[in-house]
């Protein structure tokens, strides 16, 4: 045994309107890969995804960042991993570069990679799932967190700001939203909780990708667009749409060398895909799991004006449903 307390599956939040109150914190919602930190008292740290994978490995420029924090008490933290932008906003798709192509020396030097804190689950022998929000806020803002790889943001409450204030201040910053917790909540394990409310000022949706159409011009024999779906309440995989811009000309390289071994013959959506988008249509395995931005869900279950985000490596095909 090393030491290193085990890891905590992720609480989720609960998309929805913000709610104002006494009873509630705001925090930024960071654009990133969630991260179950573990310090052991010796400092050695381990890190493991939203879906319990170990990831250690992928961040060595996080390796021991806590470990003068924690003073040699075993610890456990819930926090977002992002890369930052020179204009200090978060990149998802450097995020998702680093994540996806590993630690290479360059990646370590041009993206390195920042630990977004914003909660401890464990403070040496003490399990702080069932203590308050406060409770563990109080103990974590006690920390002196120092290391330029780790930062603890501040949480508001309607006593410090107007929520929807501070939800415009975020979004003239171009950051992705607001979550609000509940002051007196516990932490709920591997649960989605309407004790957190999150507010996106982005409508993002995660999507499986069952099939692709070949593009034109300077995509020929490239990706020209990407058929998705999402499970409905019934658990059928449902077109949902398409999406062909937001590629980087990387991401369509590395995105037909992972489609060309899903092939198969046959549609793997339960609804029929019009035939305007399915013509020359290349069927795949629905194994690959992705995020786009859109502008609207329409009332016949279309994303709209849709652009691409990236792979997300910490989210099973499973686990995504279609717009509500």
């Amino acid at each position: 045994m090393d030491g290193v307390p085990a890891p905590v599956p992720p609480m989720l939040a609960v998309e929805g309107p913000l709610p104002v109150g006494s009873g509630w914190a705001y925090e930024t919602k960071w654009d990133g890969f969630r991260c179950c930190m573990r310090v052991g008292p010796d400092g050695r740290t381990k890190l493991t995804s939203r879906l319990g994978n170990e990831i250690t490995g992928v961040y060595p420029d996080l390796h021991g960042v806590l470990a003068d924090a924690t003073g040699g008490l075993p610890a456990v933290f819930d926090g977002e991993l992002v890369v930052l932008a020179p204009n200090g906003r978060p990149d998802f798709q450097l995020m998702q570069s680093r994540h996806q192509r590993g630690p290479t020396a360059e990646l370590l030097r041009t993206a390195p990679v920042t630990y977004i804190v914003f909660d401890l689950l464990r403070l040496g022998a003490e399990v702080l799932l069932t203590a308050p929000y406060t409770r563990r806020r109080d103990l974590l803002a006690d920390l002196p967190v120092s290391n330029s790889h780790v930062a603890v943001p501040r949480h508001f409450t309607a006593d410090d700001i107007d929520p929807n204030e501070l939800l415009s201040i975020v979004e003239e910053q171009g950051l992705e939203g607001l979550v609000a917790k509940r002051l007196e909540s516990r932490y709920h394990p591997g649960q989605r909780s309407r004790d957190w409310l999150k507010r996106p000022l982005i409508k993002t949706q995660e999507v499986v990708v069952g099939g692709w159409r070949p593009g034109k011009g300077n995509r020929d024999n490239r990706v020209g667009a990407l058929l998705l779906g999402g499970h409905d309440q019934d658990g059928h995989l449902m077109y949902i749409g398409d999406v062909g811009t937001g590629f980087t000309e990387r991401a369509l390289d590395e995105m037909l060398n992972l489609l060309i071994p899903l092939t198969r013959a046959d549609s793997p959506f339960h609804n029929e895909v019009p035939p305007d988008r399915r013509r020359g249509a290349r069927w795949v395995t629905p194994t690959l799991v992705g995020q786009v931005v859109y502008r609207q869900f329409t009332s016949d279950g279309r994303l709209r004006h849709t652009a691409w985000r990236g792979l997300r490596h910490d989210v099973l095909p499973d686990q995504v449903t279609t717009p509500r």
